[in-house]
């Protein structure tokens, strides 16, 4: 992974520990970027990360994020145009409402650790 330019296109696709797709395009001292994508009525595993905070952003498509934290549980539409954080410890499960692919930007700080830092919830 580049540390300084990506192109999505180029980026190799890897199935992340939710079960979505994900497209690592940059990584840094301080964070990573990365793209996931969703297909049509899919929906990712319900996971919680042990000690990153993701930053989302909602490219295209349409679809549902469900987040639990402290024994309090919210729901947010994702659709483009929507912002979502994840702290730590929040666990998460997201799925794709619309008949094209969910597809979100993330960043993740600090940085992605590996496969460890998701488990499920």
């Amino acid at each position: 992974m580049s540390t300084d330019t990506a192109r999505e296109a180029d980026a190799v696709p890897e199935s992340a520990p939710d079960g979505s797709t994900v497209r690592p395009l940059l990584r840094t001292a301080a964070a990573t970027l990365a793209t996931f994508t969703l297909g049509p009525g899919a929906a990712s595993l319900p996971v919680q990360h042990r000690t990153v905070t993701e930053l989302w952003y909602v490219l295209s498509g349409a679809g549902v994020l469900w987040r639990r934290t402290g024994g309090v549980e919210s729901t947010v539409d994702l659709v483009p145009d929507v912002a979502a954080a994840i702290p730590p410890g929040t666990a998460f499960q997201f799925r794709c409402t619309s008949a094209s692919p969910l597809r979100i930007v993330a960043t993740t700080v600090p940085p992605w650790p590996g496969e460890s830092e998701a488990v499920p919830a």
